[in-house]
């Protein structure tokens, strides 16, 4: 007859199993998320520069000036940059969007802006590689399993969207682009 505590064990062992089966696909659906935005924001892109060729002036020529009604096909772009929407501020529960010049850390949700800041802070102060222990302290958070394994989750996030770097297992650092300041 096995004991409770082994049948207990046995449980608990599925449970993970299977928690760590969904985060695996969680993660597998945030990044295709991820691929389909930005293949959505290029389209956008191309649509708008494809709209400012077609209804813009020509270099060198007035509206009114020779020729003003004629049409010699496409014009040129003007030099004014395409709107393309940016996320807006993120919300708690929010997904992680990868890494880009024009993001701030105004599109993560807080409990990730907390962490790039402890990161960006500890860097500054000298200590630019942290274990997901130390940042659970800096952070305030008890340092129990469930807190760590929650701050690690979060800094994986980070680092496969461009946001952090893992130079080496479980240790983590503010990515180049976002150190930078961009």
């Amino acid at each position: 007859m096995a004991s409770v505590v082994g049948l207990l064990e046995e449980r608990e062992l599925a449970a993970r199993e299977r928690v760590e089966e969904l985060r695996e696909v969680a993660d597998w659906v945030l990044a295709e998320l991820a691929e389909a935005e930005t293949a959505w924001h290029e389209w956008l892109i191309a649509r708008q520069r494809v709209g400012e060729v077609l209804s813009g002036p020509r270099p060198g020529q007035d509206e009114a000036g020779p020729g003003a009604g004629e049409s010699f096909g496409p014009e040129p772009a003007t030099n004014a940059p395409a709107e393309v929407p940016l996320p807006r501020a993120a919300r708690s529960g929010s997904i992680v969007p990868v890494w880009r010049p024009a993001l701030s850390m105004d599109a993560l949700a807080p409990h990730y802006q907390r962490i790039l800041a402890t990161l960006t802070e500890q860097a500054s102060g000298g200590k630019p590689v942290m274990s997901c222990q130390e940042i659970t302290a800096v952070l305030g958070l008890e340092p129990v399993p469930a807190s760590v394994e929650g701050v690690r989750s979060k800094m994986k996030r980070l680092a496969d969207r461009g946001w952090a770097d893992e130079p080496t297992p479980g240790r983590f650092t503010l990515a180049a682009g976002p150190a930078g300041g961009s």
